[in-house]
């Protein structure tokens, strides 16, 4: 049967910011303690509206209907839209929409995904396909069910100044990026999605607002600390209880109106609070409270590796957040595929194969990452391998490099299959960026929509970024550098499709289901059983990765030689589930070099 929801009978969620449409009409709400008195431009006609305790001012309006514009006007006469807008008329300058909620979900069975089942896939809505839209979105989903993926994490879609960008620069944080769609569309997309299996996490931002169309300075100083930054501009105070309710209820927002997976918070080391109750921690328990009969998983980027925002109970469940990206990991495969050792990979350089072994046995090198960085000397904190999302590449490990090269552009091809093998056949979770399934080498650069000033301060920006991830290649010069405002810059970074039909694409794509393929049928059972996984590392010559996971007495083994020469590895007990060898491979102990061999307890692997 198909459901009609209404977002305010969402797990009892109704929004203390923005314009909710109810019985007796449409209520508008906003904080602004720096106004003595706002009025509600609706329909063409101003309104004033009532001040409330606590610096709130609020207006039900009988007359209101879903799809009519408003703004509020300022005690100067400026008028701004909603900073809780779900729709724009326009861009951010624009007034906002009235949008009625309303959605006729097809997929009402729809409970989630187990985390363990995890394979996940990264998109960008703008570049994922030629349109850059959710409906056209939504038209490739079959291909990646069909690949085995079983999660596809979303690029910010909140809505940001200009026609195309990254979304990590949004400013109305409740709003669907109008370039990509509706927010009907969004859900659309969404409910299309668990139609084929797959569960969705939208990537979000609740460490800044962007550069333009963020008016809340003007009548909430108070959002922002006085004193304090992040890089991208001022830092918010959620000390404020306004504030904390506009950043929680989002996350509730996105998850019960829109019927999302779960969220994954960007950069969360630049979110300051020093409240008893720290807004992630409320966070997390809000959104684990409100969905308690689904599958609600809850990511987070951390530059400091904190341990604690990742530990289980007693009885093995996520206490906070399910689990992080772990740029470790890609830091040091990185450096074994492309030699690469300046920037962000140079604290990993020196001790490489130590630290590859202990990416693999504890998922951080770096726990609790101190400045320089320093290997822990006493004993580590035990994590879930699956409290680890690991990748080759993402959008900023790609994009932040000066010429936007993907992997399978730098590094040998018998190398990103050996390192594509590792990934998925370990347990923790992997993560493949969009195209990499099919070998995509269409470079993804950083692009934008920003003029003037603003768009000059961006361009002179991008050389910085890109000396952390590579740097210029010989004989080039920022001169040489892609401008990220430029329409070509976007073009340029959509995928190419008909890739994925080449020759190339087809051996590609058929590599990665047989990985995922087996991920599923052995990896996924053992992550599942209930108990702490083990991990240990066999004594190796340098160049050889060797461990052994263990899962309630089952063990999965794990040899691979990541080196340029062939190398002694030590043996292994258990029946062979995969292999990448030489077809005239001797069995003479060692392995071949960028070779892999996968084996699990013989009444397992059948």
């Amino acid at each position: 049967m198909n459901q009609v929801s209404k977002a305010d009978s969402i797990a009892g969620i109704r929004k203390s910011w923005g314009a909710e449409i109810g019985a007796d009409g449409v209520r508008f709400r906003i904080w602004a303690p720096r106004q003595r008195e706002m009025r509600l431009r609706c329909s063409g006609k101003d309104r004033p509206m009532n001040r409330s305790h606590g610096g709130w001012f609020e207006l039900t309006v009988a007359e209101a209907r879903g799809g009519d514009a408003y703004a509020f006007v300022l005690s100067d006469g400026k008028a701004v839209p909603d900073p809780a807008s779900r729709a724009q008329a326009g861009d951010v300058h624009d007034p906002s929409l009235i949008v009625d909620p309303s959605y006729r979900w097809m997929n009402t069975g729809w409970k989630g995904r187990p985390w363990e089942e995890a394979v996940i896939s990264e998109i960008h809505i703008g570049a994922f396909t030629r349109e850059g839209t959710f409906k056209a979105a939504a038209e490739k989903l079959g291909h990646l069910a069909g690949m085995g993926f079983t999660v596809i994490e979303v690029m910010p879609v909140a809505q940001f100044s200009g026609k195309r960008g990254w979304g990590y620069d949004g400013v109305l944080h409740y709003a669907t990026h109008s370039a990509y769609g509706t927010p009907a569309d969004f859900k659309a997309f969404i409910d299309a999605a668990h139609g084929h299996g797959l569960a969705v996490l939208l990537d979000v931002v609740y460490n800044h607002f962007g550069p333009d169309g963020n008016y809340l300075h003007g009548y909430a100083p108070e959002f922002f600390h006085a004193a304090r930054n992040t890089p991208w501009g001022a830092a918010i105070d959620f000390g404020q209880e306004p504030v904390r309710r506009y950043f929680i209820e989002n996350a509730l927002y996105w998850i019960g109106e829109f019927q999302l997976d779960g969220l994954r918070l960007d950069a969360v080391e630049q979110i300051y609070d020093i409240s008893k109750h720290h807004i992630l921690a409320q966070l997390s328990t809000e959104v684990r409270d409100a969905f308690v009969d689904r599958e609600v998983h809850l990511v987070v980027e951390d530059q400091r590796n904190l341990v604690s925002l990742l530990e289980r109970d007693d009885r093995g469940r996520v206490k906070t957040f399910t689990a992080e990206w772990n740029d470790d990991f890609h830091h040091v495969a990185h450096i074994i595929a492309t030699g690469e050792t300046a920037g962000h990979y140079k604290p990993f350089a020196s001790e490489l194969w130590e630290k590859t072994k202990l990416s693999m046995l504890y998922g951080f090198v770096y726990p609790d990452r101190a400045d320089p960085p320093e290997l822990p000397k006493d004993e580590r904190v035990y994590l879930p391998p699956e409290a680890f999302i690991n990748f080759l590449q993402n959008h900023d490990q790609v994009g932040n490099r000066a010429f936007g090269e993907r992997l399978i552009s730098l590094a040998h091809p018998s190398m990103t299959e050996m390192l594509t093998a590792v990934l998925f056949l370990s347990p923790q979770i992997p993560f493949l960026f969009m195209g990499e399934d099919y070998g995509e080498t269409q470079p993804f650069h950083f692009f934008c929509d920003y003029t003037g000033e603003l768009g000059e301060i961006v361009r002179r920006g991008r050389m910085a970024e890109a000396e952390g991830f590579g740097g210029l290649k010989e004989g080039k010069t920022a001169g040489d550098l892609p401008d990220p405002n430029a329409i070509s810059t976007f073009e340029h970074s959509k995928l190419r499709w008909e890739r994925s039909d080449s020759d190339e694409g087809r051996q590609r794509k058929a590599y990665v289901r047989e990985l995922i393929g087996l991920r599923h049928k052995y990896v996924v059972p053992l992550l599942k059983r209930p108990g702490r996984i083990t991990s240990a590392a066999l004594e190796s010559v340098d160049g050889v990765l060797a461990v052994n996971w263990t899962f309630g007495g089952s063990k999965l083994e794990l040899r691979a030689n990541l080196s340029d020469r062939r190398l002694p590895v030590p043996p292994f007990e258990g029946a062979v589930i995969f292999d990448l060898l030489p077809r005239s491979e001797p069995g003479d102990g060692k392995l071949a070099a960028h070779s892999v061999v996968v084996a699990l307890d013989p009444k397992l692997a059948k």
